[in-house]
């Protein structure tokens, strides 16, 4: 079975470094057949979530989840893992802001062609939604946040806000809490509730 992390650190080595990329096939590819391309851990985290909510161990289905740190990355991060690089087939996972990055770095006449799931405005809104504000704050309760909570929809600027909007900037106000909410949430999904682009995803793995 394919090392993941060794796989990721080795080309997120290349991306920062050598602009032709690797020479050969990493240590970390045996196996590998599939990259799905996402922007930031905390949608690693989301997926990862819930393909064990699914019974499903991608890194023994060949799949490897790429954060790429950004989505202005995702050209440098095609033409390495892609089918002029590494001859890996393509899925995206992305925000609906970073569609248009998508659309110049993943060339649609590549075979197979690469699948492009769009998130309505981001990830965390998606789950949000599907979870609902309720059982959101009950999960931010259950992490032990919810002093933190309280004090944040206090603050002037989150006045009048729709709740649905203040637990979604609420989980970008610290480091790592994002991370920690895409994966929460994502295991809190009941299965008929998965917002559809991760649904899709799934179906596309």
């Amino acid at each position: 079975m394919a090392d993941m992390r060794t796989l990721r650190d080795e080309v997120a080595g290349w991306v920062g470094g050598d602009p032709d990329g690797p020479a050969g096939a990493p240590a970390g590819l045996s196996g590998v057949h599939t990259a799905v391309l996402v922007e930031g851990l905390s949608d690693l985290a989301a997926v990862e979530a819930l393909a064990a909510g699914r019974g499903r161990d991608l890194a023994s289905e060949g799949v490897c989840v790429m954060p790429m740190g950004g989505a202005m990355s995702v050209g440098r991060y095609a033409a390495l893992l892609g089918p002029a690089g590494l001859g890996l087939r393509l899925v995206g996972l992305c925000d609906e802001r970073e569609k248009p990055f998508f659309d110049r770095g993943l060339d649609p006449s590549w075979t197979p062609r690469p699948e492009v799931h769009v998130c309505t405005v981001d990830l965390e809104d998606e789950l949000i939604r599907a979870l609902g504000p309720a059982r959101v704050e009950q999960i931010v309760e259950a992490e032990d946040e919810l002093r933190a909570w309280r004090t944040f929809v206090r603050q002037p600027a989150q006045h009048g806000r729709p709740r649905e909007q203040q637990l979604r900037r609420f989980m970008g106000t610290k480091k790592g809490r994002k991370i920690r909410y895409g994966r929460v949430l994502a295991e809190a999904l009941a299965p008929d509730r998965v917002p559809a682009p991760l649904d899709d995803l799934f179906a596309a793995l």
